[in-house]
């Protein structure tokens, strides 16, 4: 009787470790600290320089907007002043204002519609070009790179006081170099109907955000009341955050019309 041998193939059974070696784990970490700051510095290219770039782009293009309206209708009397609530002194980082308006008027068949903007401000001193509309909402106004016209205050040219916010920082940051301002620099605000100058005549560097004295019809400080002025007359402010890349202080430009 022939023997019969079985053979067995011997099955191996590979198991992976539940438990990552300490190499693993430091791969993984070093994976996520490299994605974070991938992210991070994209974060950062964002809000520096492509929100800065959009912004300076529609501003321009406000710009030119107005400037051929302008040339191709005559004048339709003196700009009025802005009427609403009181906002908190400039760039609003925590509440949005909006200015309470007239709608502006139709346009005409054939034409595109009238800009949001009515004026532009001109600061040769710092190189500055920029649109002025009316409230100092940060989505619809300051965000898109124009400069804002505070509710309640003066239009230009007139007696009062014409107070205006802007970025010092991010979304075109039309007013980043204002605090190279010194007494004696010319500011200029056209509109339709004729173009206003203005001279610089107080900075004030550092003040609180709730300072609202500083954009009343004679301004000044309520925090530092030694800058502003006690007589009535035709003043121009400019307002933005100090110091750059935060909004912890306000810093005030003040000129005179000539």
């Amino acid at each position: 009787m022939r023997d019969r041998v079985r053979e067995r193939v011997p099955v191996v059974v590979q198991t992976r470790g539940v438990r990552s070696t300490p190499a693993r784990v430091l791969w993984v970490c070093a994976e996520a600290v490299v994605t974070c700051g991938v992210v991070l510095m994209l974060l950062v290219v964002h809000q520096l320089w492509w929100t800065n770039q959009q912004a300076r782009a529609q501003a321009g293009e406000q710009v030119r907007v107005l400037e051929r309206e302008w040339a191709g209708s005559p004048p339709a009397g003196p700009s009025p002043s802005v009427s609403g609530p009181p906002a908190v002194v400039p760039d609003v980082p925590a509440e949005e204002t909006e200015a309470a308006t007239t709608p502006p008027p139709a346009a005409r068949p054939g034409e595109s519609p009238p800009s949001s903007a009515y004026a532009i401000i001109r600061i040769p001193r710092i190189g500055l070009t920029a649109p002025i509309a009316r409230g100092v909402s940060k989505r619809s106004v300051l965000d898109r790179g124009y400069v804002g016209h505070y509710p309640d205050t003066a239009g230009p040219g007139r007696t009062g006081n014409f107070a205006l916010a802007g970025h010092r920082n991010t979304h075109g940051e039309p007013f980043r170099y204002i605090n190279r301002l010194r007494k004696g620099d010319v500011i200029r605000i056209q509109t339709r109907e004729r173009e206003y100058e203005y001279v610089v005549d107080q900075v004030l560097a550092q003040t609180a955000p709730r300072d609202t004295g500083v954009i009343q019809p004679v301004p000044r400080s309520l925090v530092k009341p030694s800058y502003g002025y006690s007589d009535p007359g035709s003043y121009l402010t400019l307002t933005t955050c100090t110091p750059e890349f935060s909004s912890r202080y306000r810093l005030i430009v003040w000129a005179k019309r000539v």
